[in-house]
């Protein structure tokens, strides 16, 4: 199914220069009004006591795990993983970003890696930040007030908050978005309230390093103040409206507002530098992170299945060779084929790349079948091209090798060989195993930084990444999805590992050529391939 796509219209540029700019006045404020021995003492207690530090960053860590998982109330098939990593998106946005322009980071961030469709993502966030506002306001109504005034603000704040968490539930309803999405229930209002009493250790760390005497009850209210002023904040991290609205709170205990202001920074930069670090973790953990996946999911390529090709020897054994312009070798190439393979005959298809010279009336001179396109269209299409023509010819197996005299044709027999015995459905033949005859040191270094990148990405030992010589099962084959025209390497066994096709290496020999221009361009090969890597692991 696929939903509606969110308003793609920017702030205007100059409302976040605007509030940039106000960050200025702000610092300068700050600094004029601290207490600087105070917060120099508070910073030198938090060297000086690391537990203490430890003891705050873990009581704000668990406030958003608790957050993390009354999200996942809310929506069952969200995971607590993706829900946590979600929530320090946009804490950690929220740090860098004017406007508290980070909150849009939590519901992308479960969209893009979850899953989770747009209506459901951002109803149910508008739904607990709701709960949010109303368990904090509660909270900090009980610890500053009387225990009259405290029931009657309670009354208030809570038919506030039905009404707000309300509208998030009845616009979920009229989207007809409502399937896997509950009701916030107790679990999900106490998970909440918890949180945000875990958030007030920090404050109460903070006026300890201050050597200031502030009971539990203070932190609540100073917290649930500086919170609550954020609701107006301008400058990224809330910078100026936290302080504001701790300091007034302060006050209200009866603090000094330079020590107070002292107090709240430091509270301040704890959690700012908690929300920087954690934010980097959450853009990649966990898998998919936020630019998608880098590496595959493990996957068992070396499982033994039971042959499908084993025994039908009537059945031939296809090589074709993509090709363009290499009318100089593509002849002897050809004449060299070897006429069966292990009781099965061989049939030769060249597959020509749109060449201006005379490729295909060589190779069609030499006994090859061929296969014209009208317009050079690249080694991948090429590729895909022979793949399909080949199965057409009901093959045992299937393999391929370049046009130019590299690769030895007389070694078809190994490549099929763990094929048709029922060994693999996908052989790679790998230069690096076997002999190399001569490679030019630039090329040996590309290859061996690709086949490492490889490795990485496909959790699998790969010893050559970039080989031209390579062989399939029909099955294989078949699945075999190359996504890109330039080239075919790394995307081919990228999509096969994926699908679990049993991957095995033979040792081959490699010939540097003698004719014609290699279309590799170190510079443009990378340019088409890394994205290419990327798209493949993300595909579907």
């Amino acid at each position: 199914m696929t939903y509606g796509q969110p308003d793609k219209r920017r702030l205007p540029s100059w409302a976040l220069v605007g509030a940039l700019l106000a960050t200025i006045p702000i610092i300068w404020v700050i600094v004029s009004a601290v207490d600087t021995a105070t917060l120099s003492s508070a910073l030198q207690a938090v060297l000086d006591q690391p537990l203490g530090l430890l003891l705050a960053l873990a009581a704000f860590a668990s406030a958003f795990l608790l957050r993390a998982f009354a999200w996942t109330r809310v929506i069952p098939d969200l995971s607590l993983g993706q829900s946590w990593a979600g929530l320090h998106m946009a804490l950690a946005g929220n740090h860098i970003l004017p406007l508290r322009l980070g909150e849009p980071l939590r519901v992308l961030s479960v969209v893009r890696r979850a899953g989770i469709d747009w209506p459901r993502a951002t109803a149910s966030t508008m739904t607990l930040r709701s709960a949010d506002l109303v368990a904090i306001g509660l909270i900090g109504a009980v610890a500053g007030l009387g225990a009259f005034s405290a029931l009657w603000a309670t009354v208030g704040v809570v038919i506030v908050g039905v009404v707000l968490i309300g509208a998030g539930i009845a616009w979920l309803r009229r989207l007809g978005q409502t399937r896997d999405v509950s009701l916030p229930g107790l679990t999900v209002i106490v998970a909440t309230i918890v949180a945000w009493l875990l958030e007030a250790i920090v404050v109460y760390q903070a006026a300890d390093w201050a050597s200031v005497d502030l009971d539990f009850g203070g932190a609540i209210l100073v917290t649930s103040a500086a919170v609550v002023a954020q609701i107006a904040a301008v400058a990224p991290g809330g910078l100026g409206t936290y302080e504001a609205g701790g300091v007034a709170a302060m006050v209200f205990l009866g603090v000094d507002p330079s020590v107070g202001l002292a107090i709240v920074l430091t509270a301040h930069a704890v959690k700012t530098a908690y929300s920087l670090a954690v934010g980097v973790v959450a853009s990649v953990v966990p898998s998919p992170g936020m630019m998608g996946r880098l590496r595959l999911d493990a996957v068992d390529v070396t499982g033994d299945q039971e042959s499908k090709t084993a025994g039908q020897q009537h059945r031939p054994v296809v090589l074709f060779m993509p090709a363009h312009n290499e009318g100089e070798s593509v002849g002897a190439v050809v004449r060299r084929v070897p006429g069966s393979v292990l009781g099965h005959p061989v049939l030769c298809l060249v597959i020509d790349d749109g060449s201006s010279d005379r490729t295909s009336q060589r190779a069609t001179a030499a006994g090859a079948t061929v296969v014209r396109l009208e317009r050079n269209r690249g080694l991948g299409a090429a590729v895909r091209i022979g793949l399909a023509e080949a199965l057409r010819c009901h093959p045992a197996a299937i393999a391929f090798c370049d046009a130019d005299g590299e690769y030895s044709p007389e070694e078809l027999e190994a490549m099929v060989a763990p094929i048709l015995d029922g060994r693999a459905d996908y052989v790679v033949g790998s230069r690096f195993r076997g002999h190399i005859e001569r490679m030019l040191p630039h090329r040996r270094l590309g290859n061996f930084v690709l086949t490492k990148l490889l490795c990485w990405v496909a959790r699998t030992p790969i010893s050559d990444g970039q080989s031209g010589y390579r062989a399939f099962s029909p099955q294989a084959a078949a699945a075999a999805e190359v996504i890109h025209d330039f080239n075919y390497a790394q995307v081919l066994t990228l999509d096969l590992l994926a699908k679990g096709v049993r991957y095995v290496e033979v040792p081959i020999s490699y010939s540097f050529r003698t004719t014609g221009h290699s279309f590799i361009k170190f510079g443009r090969y990378l340019r088409a391939v890394v994205p290419a890597i990327y798209r493949e692991v993300n595909a579907g």
